[in-house]
C-alpha cells in the first residue's frame, strides 16, 4: 500500500534538493545535487521507493530478500578524513542504527558494513560527488554497489545538531541511553538528520514521536568478515547460482519468521566475539535439544507470528495525507497487532518451564504488563473475534466489522447498508442462475470485487455461448468468470459504503493508536525475542538433522573429525571428516596434496565451522574447541582461467595486501594458493615472504600450496606444521596405467606425491618424449633445491625444545587433568622430546 502517491511526492520535492542516480553512469553525465526530483534528466533515473509495505504472513520468509534499507553515509573532511558516520533505517523495521568509526584508506569497514545491510538506496552529500571532485569513498561505494540507487542531498541537511534534535524527539524512552553514546559522535548524528528528513519525504509520512528504536553500533562487538571472504565461503549467496540454497545460511535456516531469517543472515555475516554471549546462546540450543516439548511448543507459537518488525514500522508512521489506502492499511495493521499480542500468552506458556538464563530472561520480559494494557485498550474498541485470516474477502469482512457495535452509530448504519448490498448481490446472482438455469456462484477477488463464476462445459451452453447480458468473460479450462452491468453498479455501491466504513473505522483506530503509542516500546522487546528464539530454534533444528556437537572456547583451534556442512547438504551423505589442530605454538599450517585431493574444501570447512561456533550454533564435528577470531580472512583462487592470468595475479596481490594490512593476533587466515599467476620462482618468493610475515603474527593461518619448496620453511620456524592429503595409486585392469584414488584424508608431513602435475599431463596424451624430458628436468631442479634445504641436528634440537616449551605452557594454562594423569602426560611429553632430539645431552635430560 502506498502512503500517498508519487505525484504528491514530486510536488514536495522542491523543498528538499534531491537527485537520484541509479549507478555511476548517471554521475558522469549529470551535475548532481542541483536539480529537484521533478525534473527528469538523461542518464539519471529518478525514483521513489515503495511507500509502505503490507505485512506478510510468516510463511513468506523469502520476503526478507527484497532490499528495504536506506543508508546515509558521511565522511569527515580535512584532518577528519577517514572518520565515517553512517545511519540506516529499514523501511520494514522501525529501528535506526547509527555507527561511526575510523577507517583506513581502503574503506574496508564501510564497504563490509554496507554489504551486510544490502541497501535499497544510499544517500550522500552533494559535496562528496561534485563532478571532477569526487571523494575516494564515493567512488569506492559506487564501484561496489552498481545496482543500488544513489541519491545526493545538499550538505546542509547533514546537520549534527538537527540529528540530535530528531533523536530526542523520536527515540522511544526505553532506548534513551543512546544520547550518552552519540552526543559527541557528530558524523553519525549528521547522517541521521539527512536520513530521517529523506525518509519522511519519500514515505510521505512522519514517524510518531517517541516511537523509534535507535541504537549505536560500533564495529567492535562482532568479528569482521570482509565481503570477498563472505563470497568465497558462500555464507549467504551460492557462487554458481544465487537462487541455490547451498550456502551456510541455507544449511542453518529453518526459521519460521522473516525477522528470524534476517537475524540469522546478519549474524552469519557478523559473528559474535564475546565468549560469554556465545555460551549463553549455546546453553539455550542445548536446552532446546534436550527438551523436546519445549522445542515443539516454542516452534508452534513462533510460526504463528507475522513480520513483527515490519508491522511496528507501519504502526509508528503517521501518514501526511489520509487516503482510503492509508485507512485500510492502518485498520489491517491494528488487526495484525491484536493477533500478535494474543500470541504473548501462548509464548509465555511455552517458555514457562525453561531453565537457561537467556530463556528465563525472555520469559520475564514477556511478563511486562504493557502487553496486557495495549491488548485491553484494543479489545475495548475492537471485536474479540476479529483476527488475521488468509483470503482477501474474509480479511475485508474482518476489517469491516473490526470495531464493536454501538461505538459510532453512523458506522453501524454504514455496515448495515454494506451487508444489505452484499446480500442483494448474492440474491441477484441466484436469480440469474435460475433465470438461465446455469450453475452460477458468487466469487470475489480484490481486483474485480464481486463477480460470477461457473463451472460448465461449453456444450451445455445455448449456442455454446453465454447470454448477451454478461460481460468481461474469461475462461480457464471449464471455469467461466464474468460480470454484468447491474453487478458492476452494485460493486460500485459496495465500494462506496466500504469507503465510508473504512473512513469512520480509521478515525476510531487513529484515536486508539494515539493512546497506544506510549506503551509501544514493549513491542520492540517482543520482536527482538521472537527473532532471537526463531534463530535459536533454527540452530537446534539443524542439529537434529545431523550429528553436530557443542563447541568449546579456549586458546586452541582443535576439531576432531570435522566435516564441511554445505557439502553434507549437497551430497546427502556425510563427507570424509578430518582433524584440525592449531595452537599459539603451532599457529601456521601448510597443506599440500595433488589437485582435487580436498585442500580447498578442507580450508573452507574450518572457516565455516569457526563462524558456526561464533554465532552460537553447534558444529559438524565429533569434538571441537575454538579460539575466538576477531577477523576471518580468506584468499581463495576463484579465477583459474589462463586468459585472465594477469588479472588473477593482481587480484591475488590485492587480497594478500589487504590481509597483511589488516590482520592481527586474533585473526583466522585462510590462503588457498598464492602466487600462481606468475613465474614459479617469483611465486615461491612471494609465498615465502608472505608466509614469513604472517608467521610472526599470533594469527592462526592455514596455507594450501602446490609449491613443495615452501614446506621446508618448517626447518627455520618451529611454529610451522606440514600436513598433506593422501592419495592412493591404483593399477587399472589393463595393468599398464596407474590411476590416482583420492582418500580426502589429512596426514602429517608434506605430500610424498612427486610430480602430480606430470601425471596429469600423462593422462592428457602429451607425446611421451616430452613427458620424459619434463621428468628429467624436474628431478634435476628438485635435487638442487633439496641440497640447500636440509636441516641440521642443531635446528632439530631447537625445534624439539620449542615444541616442548609450548606444550608445557599450554598444559599450565588449560589442563583439567588430575595429578596422576598429568604425570603420565608429562612423561609422554619428555619421551617425545627425547625422540625428536638427535643426540640428547645430560642437561636436556634434567
Amino acid at each position: 500500500s502506498y502512503f500517498g502517491d508519487k505525484s504528491s511526492c514530486v510536488e514536495n520535492a522542491n523543498t528538499l534538493n534531491l537527485t537520484s542516480s541509479s549507478s555511476v553512469r548517471g554521475l558522469n553525465s549529470t551535475c548532481i545535487g542541483k536539480t529537484p526530483l521533478s525534473s527528469g534528466r538523461s542518464g539519471c533515473r529518478s525514483r521513489t521507493p515503495l511507500m509502505g509495505y503490507s505485512v506478510t504472513s510468516s510463511s513468506a520468509v523469502s520476503a526478507h530478500t527484497v532490499a528495504s534499507v536506506i543508508v546515509a553515509v558521511v565522511e569527515g573532511r580535512g584532518l577528519a578524513r577517514g572518520e565515517v558516520g553512517m545511519a540506516s533505517i529499514d523501511l520494514k523495521n522501525p529501528e535506526m542504527i547509527l555507527s561511526q568509526f575510523a577507517d583506513n584508506t581502503a574503506y574496508a569497514k564501510v564497504i563490509t558494513k554496507l554489504k551486510i545491510l544490502t541497501p535499497l538506496e544510499i544517500i550522500m552529500s552533494n559535496t562528496a560527488c561534485d563532478a571532477g571532485n569526487t571523494t575516494k569513498l564515493f567512488s569506492l561505494i559506487t564501484e561496489h554497489f552498481k545496482n543500488v540507487t544513489f541519491t545526493t542531498v545538499q550538505r546542509k541537511y547533514f546537520n549534527e545538531t538537527k540529528g540530535l534534535e530528531y533523536i530526542e524527539q523520536l527515540c522511544a524512552s526505553e532506548f534513551s541511553t543512546i544520547f550518552m553514546e552519540v552526543q559527541s559522535k557528530y558524523y553519525c548524528l549528521a547522517a541521521a538528520a539527512a536520513l530521517l528528513k529523506y525518509v519522511e519525504f519519500i514515505q510521505n509520512a512522519v514517524y510518531a514521536p517517541k516511537s523509534l528504536k535507535v541504537r549505536f553500533q560500533g564495529s567492535e562487538k562482532t568479528a569482521m568478515i570482509d565481503s570477498s571472504s563472505a563470497q568465497n565461503l558462500e555464507l549467504v549467496i551460492n557462487n554458481r547460482d544465487s537462487r541455490n540454497g547451498h550456502t551456510l545460511l541455507g544449511v542453518l535456516n529453518y526459521t519460521k519468521t522473516p525477522g528470524g531469517s534476517r537475524r540469522l543472515r546478519s549474524n552469519i555475516l557478523e559473528p559474535l566475539v564475546d565468549a560469554e554471549t556465545i555460551n549463553t546462546r549455546l546453553d539455550c540450543v542445548q536446552e532446546l535439544l534436550q527438551d523436546e516439548e519445549l522445542f515443539f511448543g516454542l516452534q508452534a507459537v513462533i510460526s504463528k507470528f507475522l513480520d513483527t518488525e515490519q508491522l511496528l514500522s507501519v504502526l509508528v508512521q503517521i501518514p501526511k495525507q489520509d487516503t482510503v489506502k492509508t485507512a485500510e492499511s492502518k485498520i489491517s495493521n491494528l488487526i495484525y497487532l491484536k493477533h500478535t499480542l494474543e500470541l504473548v500468552e501462548p509464548l509465555k506458556a511455552a517458555l514457562r518451564s525453561c531453565n537457561t538464563p537467556l530463556l528465563k530472561a525472555y520469559y520475564n520480559s514477556l511478563e511486562d504488563t504493557r502487553f496486557g494494557i495495549i491488548l485491553e485498550k484494543i479489545t475495548t474498541v475492537i471485536n474479540d473475534d476479529t483476527r488475521y485470516t488468509k483470503g482477501c474477502l474474509s480479511m475485508r469482512t474482518q476489517k469491516c466489522y473490526a470495531v464493536k457495535p454501538n461505538i459510532n452509530e453512523f458506522l453501524d448504519i454504514a455496515r448495515r447498508t454494506y451487508t444489505e448490498i452484499v446480500d442483494d448481490i448474492a440474491g441477484m446472482i441466484t436469480q440469474l442462475a435460475e433465470k438461465y438455469s446455469l450453475p452460477m456462484k458468487t466469487s470475489f477477488s480484490s481486483a474485480r470485487g464481486f463477480f460470477i463464476q461457473m463451472n460448465a462445459d461449453c456444450s451445455t451452453l445455448p449456442n455454446g455461448q453465454l447470454p448477451s447480458e454478461f460481460t468481461k468473460i474469461t475462461k480457464m479450462k471449464n471455469t467461466y468468470s464474468f460480470t454484468s452491468a447491474d453487478l458492476i453498479k452494485m460493486n460500485e455501491r459496495c465500494q462506496e459504503s466500504l469507503r465510508e466504513i473504512y473512513h469512520m473505522t480509521y478515525l476510531i483506530v487513529c484515536k486508539l493508536l494515539n493512546e497506544i503509542y506510549e506503551h509501544i516500546h514493549c513491542l520492540y522487546k517482543l520482536s527482538d525475542i521472537v527473532s532471537m528464539l526463531d534463530m535459536l530454534l533454527s540452530f537446534a533444528h539443524a542439529c537434529t538433522l545431523s550429528d553436530y556437537v557443542r563447541p568449546e572456547f579456549t586458546d586452541t583451534l582443535a576439531i576432531k573429525q570435522g566435516w564441511h556442512p554445505i557439502l553434507e547438504k549437497i551430497s546427502m551423505e556425510k563427507p570424509v571428516s578430518n582433524n584440525t589442530y592449531l595452537t599459539e605454538g603451532n599457529n601456521f599450517v601448510i597443506i599440500t596434496g595433488p589437485n582435487m585431493s580436498g585442500k580447498s574444501t578442507y580450508l573452507k570447512q574450518i572457516a565455516l565451522c569457526q563462524i558456526m561456533a561464533q554465532i552460537g550454533s553447534y558444529v559438524p564435528a565429533e569434538y571441537c574447541s575454538f579460539r575466538i577470531a576477531e577477523q576471518i580472512f580468506t584468499r581463495i583462487g576463484m579465477d583459474d582461467d589462463i586468459e585472465t592470468n594477469a588479472s588473477t595475479f593482481m587480484k591475488e596481490m590485492k587480497e594478500i595486501t589487504y590481509i597483511i594490512q589488516n590482520a592481527n593476533d586474533k585473526s583466522l587466515i585462510i590462503i588457498d594458493e598464492l602466487g600462481r599467476g606468475t613465474s614459479a620462482e617469483e611465486g615461491i618468493g612471494i609465498c615465502y615472504a608472505a608466509c614469513e610475515y604472517l608467521l610472526n603474527l599470533k594469527a592462526f593461518t592455514l596455507f594450501a600450496t602446490h609449491f613443495l619448496e615452501l614446506c621446508h620453511i618448517d626447518a627455520l620456524y618451529p611454529n610451522v606444521e606440514n600436513y598433506h592429503f593422501e592419495v592412493q595409486h591404483v593399477r587399472s585392469s589393463a595393468g599398464n596405467k596407474e590411476k590416482i584414488a583420492y582418500t580426502y584424508t589429512l596426514s602429517k608431513g608434506y605430500t610424498e606425491e612427486k610430480n602430480y602435475g606430470l601425471k596429469a599431463a600423462e593422462v592428457s596424451s602429451l607425446p611421451s618424449s616430452i613427458i620424459l624430458d619434463a621428468k628429467e628436468i624436474t628431478n634435476h631442479i628438485a635435487k638442487q633445491i633439496l641440497h640447500r634445504q636440509n636441516s641440521t641436528p642443531e635446528m632439530m634440537k631447537q625445534r624439539a625444545a620449542y615444541q616442548l616449551a609450548m606444550r608445557l605452557v599450554q598444559t599450565a594454562r588449560n589442563s583439567r587433568l588430575d595429578p596422576d594423569s598429568l604425570r603420565v602426560y608429562l612423561k609422554a611429553l619428555k619421551k617425545k622430546y627425547e625422540v625428536s632430539c638427535p643426540t640428547p645431552g645430560k642437561n636436556d635430560e634434567q
